[in-house]
């Protein structure tokens, strides 16, 4: 990438790392605004719009290939007028130019490219395209030369075709879509375990073959929809299993740094092995909350392991000094300083003399028996089609403690001891090495994400500090990502400068974080602000009697406005939303919030009907709320408070809500029966409260332990 190129384009002055890792290419980028679109239509030229993010590593390769090559920058500055956008600022226009990509080409992905005519229709799109024509394929000289042509000899043409599609394309994302009125089905859900079990993976668990996406969304499904069938019948059992299965695979697996811990973005093979080396804020979220929740719903304490290393990870690696954390990190690096090119996964593997080289003779033999360390690289036939990993190794578990203990002679303990050692050691050494890029922007969403994981294991690994970062996290955006005044939450936020208004996405994740804080600690105080954002989401972003729209509608460069219906590597906005009215109909009795929950579930009937996988978490909203609700309400002092939540914590309880009935509280004031019971209660004591049914207090944490054992 060309940071140092005496160049400098329009990107320039971009707050994006993304933006700016192409400010210094040949190529005379534009961002998305009016000062391209004035350009486009004085000249009559199409516009080149290409979207990608900084730590991906098919745009690094394009950067490299062509936006840096001068003929191919001289070719599109000729004929094109040229956009650049981060996706992770902009997901509105990167979701409506990958809706136009994937219903033309039949797949997507990034870099994406796209030629819009002057009017900001799209025309022609793909994703990647290499430097030369081969193997049938035209290089992407040719290509731009082709579509200048067809523009130059058919521009009224062309047009009428951008017109056509951008019809169909915004027939197709509109409210009548999620707002249609098919019924929400009934089976959707046994549906959705069904299509699950038709496509797993019964020897490596995940769901087909590969590349595997860990999608922690379809498991989490999974383990409320074991909860909801029971889990002792064969189908609970079976969804459990499939859960298990998998994520015991994944943390054994490339995938899992076993070094640093965290996940790397998806493996390109079966096994697990060798991943995709990106690290993302949202997969670290979601993953450590997955693995959280599979040990509460099966007893399995190894899963907590994985989710305590994964946030060790995030807290250490990922956080942004004002207390937000960072978006990701990159899969490519410089293999050792001074290196010309960086290559992806540099950073995370070794070769044996090098994991030799740090470790004791007797601990690196036991390391490399464990986690599959070869002389000659450990990437099975296949998985590496570029031969990036000859004689390189991506540690992968091989052994599990007894079978290497059995193999060495020593108890098991020590073998952990070992191991944890051997960690600490590899992870100092790595540090060493020339480090990855990191998007260093603050994402209100993903923060979002990561707020709730950290808040929920916090209080349910009794573990103070994971609490304390993740309120710190949510006083960054309560702080500096929100005007009080106006109600409005951003997108974004970087070095001190504030990014766009937020989407829909942004106001669900941090309702629920807020709603997670509430709950974890009783303090009022974010209630309250989960209250003021779903009240300014159902302003911004509502379609009336249905779901969410993503945007705002208030950029008119934007032709689509979407509903986004697919539960992806991130949960739609309308699948945290209703488990968010849920939530707040429960914690407040409130049946007008319960209504507008089945309005945004049942807004998706058809997708539910003819792809219940698509939108996995929101099948999720639609077990919990056809489950008989579940409030616990605590009395007593915060400390008292803190030992029920942890208690609480123990165990899986999809849907439930955690009510802290102290003077004062925002929740309590709205209800006489509240009221009552912190009038009557004089000591710490704890209400479990099924349907309009509430059971007897108890008094002590176990006592609550052995309550909630009993539903």
């Amino acid at each position: 990438m060309s940071h140092s190129a005496p160049h400098r384009n329009r990107l320039a002055g971009a707050s994006s790392p993304y933006l700016l890792q192409h400010a210094g290419n040949p190529v005379d980028w534009y961002p998305w605004g009016p000062e391209a679109f004035e350009k486009a239509r004085a000249e009559n030229k199409l516009i080149f719009l290409s979207i990608g993010y900084s730590t991906c590593h098919w745009c690094h390769v394009m950067e490299r290939e062509s936006f840096e090559n001068p003929e191919t920058a001289r070719l599109l500055n000729a004929h094109f007028v040229n956009i650049k956008v981060d996706r992770e600022e902009r997901p509105d226009i990167d979701r409506a130019h990958m809706l136009f990509v994937q219903a033309t080409t039949g797949s997507g992905g990034w870099p994406m490219s796209v030629w819009l005519t002057p009017e900001l229709e799209p025309v022609v799109g793909g994703t990647y395209f290499p430097p030369h024509s081969a193997h049938g394929r035209p290089g992407f000289p040719e290509v731009i030369l082709r579509i200048a042509e067809a523009w130059r000899e058919d521009a009224e043409g062309l047009r009428r075709r951008g017109a056509e599609l951008l019809e169909a394309l915004a027939s197709h994302a509109a409210p009548g879509r999620a707002g249609g009125r098919d019924p929400f089905p009934g089976d959707a859900a046994r549906n959705g375990f069904l299509q699950l079990r038709r496509a797993f993976d019964a020897e490596l668990g995940g769901f087909g073959r590969a590349p595997k996406f860990p999608h922690p969304v379809a498991p989490r499904f999974l383990l409320r929809y074991a909860d909801a069938v029971g889990r002792e019948t064969s189908e609970g059992r079976e969804a459990l299993a499939m859960v298990t299965l998998t994520l015991r695979r994944m943390a054994e697996g490339g995938m899992y740094d076993q070094v640093a811990g965290g996940f790397h973005r998806y493996s390109v093979d079966r096994f697990w092995h060798v991943p995709h080396f990106e690290k993302m804020l949202y997969d670290q979220a979601q993953l450590a909350l997955l693995y959280l929740e599979a040990s509460q719903a099966s007893g399995d304490r190894r899963f907590e392991s994985v989710a305590r290393d994964t946030l060790d990870y995030v807290v250490r690696d990922l956080a942004d000094p004002g207390g937000g954390f960072h978006s990701a990190e990159d899969a490519d690096s410089y293999p050792e300083a001074g290196a010309a090119e960086r290559r992806e996964g540099a950073f995370a593997v070794w070769t044996k003399a090098e994991v030799e080289s740090v470790l004791s003779p007797a601990d690196a033999e036991i390391w490399c028996a464990v986690f599959g360390i070869d002389p000659g690289g450990n990437a099975p036939e296949g998985s590496d089609p570029h031969g990036e990993f000859g004689g390189r190794n991506i540690p992968i578990r091989r052994l599990g403690d007894a079978e290497a203990a059995a193999r060495f002679g020593l108890p098991e303990a020590e073998i952990r001891e070992v191991l944890t050692r051997c960690r600490g050691q590899l992870r100092a050494a790595r540090a060493a090495r020339p480090l990855p890029h990191r998007d260093d922007k603050v994402l209100a969403a993903w923060n979002g994400l990561m707020v709730s994981a950290l808040v929920r294991c916090g209080v349910a690994l009794g573990e103070p500090a994971y609490l304390a970062a993740g309120l710190r996290a949510l006083g960054f955006v309560r702080e500096r990502m929100w005007d009080p005044g106006s109600g409005v939450l951003l997108r974004s936020w970087r070095n001190d400068v504030p990014g766009g208004p937020g989407f829909a996405e942004d106001y669900a994740c941090v309702i629920a974080a807020a709603l997670d804080a509430y709950e974890a600690t009783g303090e009022g105080a974010w209630f309250l602000w989960a209250e003021r954002l779903q009240e300014r989401m159902e302003a911004l972003f509502a379609v009336p009697g249905g779901a969410y729209y993503g945007s705002s509608g208030e950029d008119p460069s934007l032709r689509i406005r979407m509903v986004e219906d697919h539960d992806g590597a991130e949960p739609a906005a309308s699948s945290v939303a209703a488990h968010n009215l849920l939530r707040f109909a429960r914690l407040l009795d409130d049946p007008v919030r319960r209504n507008r929950a089945e309005e945004v579930i049942g807004a998706f009937g058809s997708t539910a009907g003819n792809v219940p996988t698509g939108m996995p978490w929101l099948l999720a909203a639609w077990l919990d709320q056809s489950r008989e609700p579940v409030r616990v309400v605590l009395c007593g002092s915060e400390a008292e408070r803190a030992a029920f939540a942890s208690a609480i914590g123990t165990h899986y309880l999809p849907g439930a809500v955690v009510i802290h009935a102290v003077p004062g509280d925002p929740i309590v004031e709205r209800s006489g029966f509240l009221r009552s019971l912190v009038e009557a209660q004089k000591g710490c004591s704890a209400f479990v409260c099924r349907g309009t049914e509430c059971r007897l207090p108890v008094h002590s944490a176990e006592a609550l332990a052995g309550e909630l054992g009993c539903g």
